[in-house]
């Protein structure tokens, strides 16, 4: 227990570091993709020399692999796709027009930092080290839990924004991680949904402060709709997006264990 508590807290302030910095520079666009992609990169390093000592076995999950980061990405950016289409449908955009290429790049930092550290943080060491010695309930339960509530402290963060993000991001990124053992595949769906969300039709991410994105989209309706000022993370239609997958990959996941070897 000291050994997990005092790895959250190191790169919790790894996190924090990282997030507050490209948040910082988004007004730049390349300052913050800049540190962005430096943060992560650091981050990964970090993590590799700090396992590799304290456990003393190769570190594995993070072990890169492309087409774990790609499909990922691409499933992220898909089924933000399809949440925000099904708001349209229903009525929730009000407005959406061109945004600007300062601001997407800003989102790709921002984006980068946040998807590598946070799970580091929730997946790498938070889930696997709760899951070791209490199993795969207990830790997608703990993981989505403390997931939710760091978004709390978001400008815009409502008790129901993060009740569904620990629901739809915190049990889809934790399910996602027992199905491969790596952290490449969480890192590009989490990348994706908040690449789509932010850098690409210009929504709030989770409560944060919108930097804008390659495009701009005004929703306005009800909060079960359009998530309100937490964000389209906070819709209903988000949580069916990523509860899906969540409940395929924990399925698969089992069945792979029980699987003969």
């Amino acid at each position: 227990m000291k050994r997990l508590i005092l790895l959250l807290v190191g790169f919790g302030a790894v996190m924090a570091v990282v997030g507050s910095l490209t948040s910082a520079l988004a007004g730049t666009g390349v300052g913050s993709l800049v540190v962005g992609v430096g943060g992560a990169i650091g981050a990964l390093w970090l993590y590799r020399r700090v396992i590799g000592r304290l456990e003393q076995r190769p570190v594995t999950e993070v072990a890169w692999t492309g087409r774990g980061l790609l499909t990922g990405s691409l499933l992220g950016l898909g089924l933000f796709t399809v949440t925000f289409a099904l708001i349209a449908m229903f009525g929730g955009v009000e407005s959406l027009g061109w945004g600007s290429f300062v601001a997407f790049l800003a989102a790709v930092g921002i984006n980068v930092g946040a998807a590598v550290t946070e799970e580091i943080v929730f997946r790498a060491v938070l889930f696997r080290i709760v899951q070791e010695r209490w199993g795969t309930r207990v830790a997608l339960a703990v993981s989505a839990v403390l997931f939710g509530l760091l978004h709390l402290v978001n400008k815009g963060a409502t008790v129901w924004g993060a009740i569904a993000i620990a629901i739809e991001a915190g049990l889809m990124l934790g399910a996602a991680y027992a199905l491969t053992r790596n952290l490449w595949f969480p890192i590009g769906l989490h990348f994706g949904w908040n690449m789509a969300e932010g850098g690409l039709f210009g929504t709030t991410v989770s409560g944060s402060t919108n930097h804008g994105g390659l495009l701009h989209s005004v929703l306005d309706g009800p909060a079960a709709l359009t998530g309100g000022s937490f964000g389209p993370e906070a819709s209903v239609f988000a949580i069916l997006a990523c509860g899906i997958p969540a409940v395929l990959f924990l399925r698969i996941a089992r069945r792979r264990a029980l699987a003969p070897a």
